[in-house]
């Protein structure tokens, strides 16, 4: 994604997610404690975990919490979504926080020679990028990865049909319904509603299927792939890396 044409680099996108919408998220109490289950069954004693294109930081200050004797690295291309994580984290010297663009390669030297990682996660920010970056995307995951470590993707995937995809954004704006209801009783579902199907940053929404990334994912050498939590088009994917082995799929998704 040029981040020249992303609208997430507005601080007006920015306030209008963190104070209106990431509140909203089904269940997402659930994805989290998922998320949790799946390290501490895994890699109970992370060191090093990355947050990748970590927004306000919401799933890698969960971590942070979690395991309280790591250190997280939070990264994002958006400034405003950095400047929030800042101001929900103060100051640590269990966290960074960097600048990196993920639509290309060149986010590996933004990263600075950081890692190995035993943890790297995203949350609702990969689905932005092109199906074949997505794939290389994860492969360089992969490369990042110390031998036995875990990637963990909480993602907005594609509906397998229309109608599906009608559901599912039904059910979202009923949850941004009673999210903005209950600060502000004058709203109505409609209003909410027409927010919701004309907001700025649809165009930039480019979905896959999950069934496709979990393929993808083995493809490139991650055992134990599945996915672990779904609710409509919400859903919890990933696996760990077991060996070095790893399969090149740069730009062959």
């Amino acid at each position: 994604m040029n981040e020249r044409q992303s609208k997430w680099l507005t601080e007006e996108l920015a306030t209008t997610y963190l104070q209106g919408v990431r509140g909203a998220i089904p269940a997402a109490s659930l994805q989290l404690e998922a998320l949790s289950k799946i390290i501490r069954s895994w890699r109970p004693q992370p060191e090093q975990i990355l947050d990748l294109e970590c927004g306000d930081g919401a799933v890698g200050r969960f971590l942070f919490d979690q395991f309280p004797a790591a250190h997280v690295v939070f990264a994002d291309f958006s400034v405003p979504m950095l400047d929030a994580a800042r101001t929900q984290l103060g100051a640590s010297e269990r966290a960074t926080i960097l600048k990196a663009d993920f639509s290309s390669r060149t986010w590996l030297d933004e990263l600075g020679g950081r890692g190995p990682f035993d943890v790297v996660v995203s949350g609702f920010a990969i689905h932005h990028q092109p199906n074949d970056r997505k794939n290389s995307l994860y492969a360089e995951v992969f490369g990042l990865l110390n031998t036995g470590g875990v990637f963990l993707n909480l993602e907005h995937v594609a509906s397998p049909t229309a109608p599906i995809a009608g559901l599912f954004d039904d059910y979202f704006v009923d949850h941004l319904f009673r999210f903005h209801h209950s600060t502000d009783p004058t709203k109505s579902r409609e209003q909410v509603a027409q927010a919701y199907y004309s907001r700025p940053d649809k165009d930039e929404n480019i979905l896959a299927p999950f069934e496709d990334q979990c393929e993808w994912l083995r493809r490139i050498g991650f055992t134990d792939v599945d996915c672990f939590f779904k609710l409509f088009e919400l859903a919890l994917f990933g696996g760990r890396k077991t060996s070095n082995n790893a399969v090149d799929t740069y730009g062959d998704p």
